[in-house]
C-alpha cells in the first residue's frame, strides 16, 4: 500500500469515527431533551390540576357564602300580611 493510500484510509477512518461519535452524542442529547420535555409536561399537568382544584374550592366557598346570605335574608323579618284582604264578620 502506498503512502497516499494509507493517509486517505486514515483520514476516511478518522472522519467516519468522528461522524459516528457525533451522531451518538447528538442522539443521547436528544433523548435527554425529550425526557426533560415529558417531565416538564407532567409538572404542568400537576400544576394545572392543583390550580383547578383551588379554583373549584373557591367556587364552592363562594357558593356556600351566597347560600348563607340567601338564607339570612329569607329568615329575616317577614312582611306582615295585608289586613285589607281579611274580612271581619260581626258576631251574631
Amino acid at each position: 500500500m502506498s503512502l497516499p493510500a494509507k493517509i486517505t484510509l486514515g483520514v476516511a477512518i478518522g472522519i467516519s469515527s468522528a461522524i459516528i461519535g457525533y451522531v451518538h452524542y447528538k442522539q443521547s442529547e436528544d433523548r435527554l431533551k425529550l425526557h426533560q420535555g415529558v417531565i416538564r409536561d407532567v409538572e404542568q399537568q400537576q400544576r394545572r390540576k392543583h390550580e383547578n382544584r383551588y379554583t373549584l374550592q373557591q367556587q364552592i366557598d363562594i357558593t356556600k357564602q351566597l347560600k348563607a346570605m340567601e338564607s339570612k335574608t329569607e329568615d329575616g323579618p317577614k312582611k306582615p300580611e295585608k289586613l285589607d284582604s281579611i274580612v271581619v264578620q260581626p258576631p251574631e
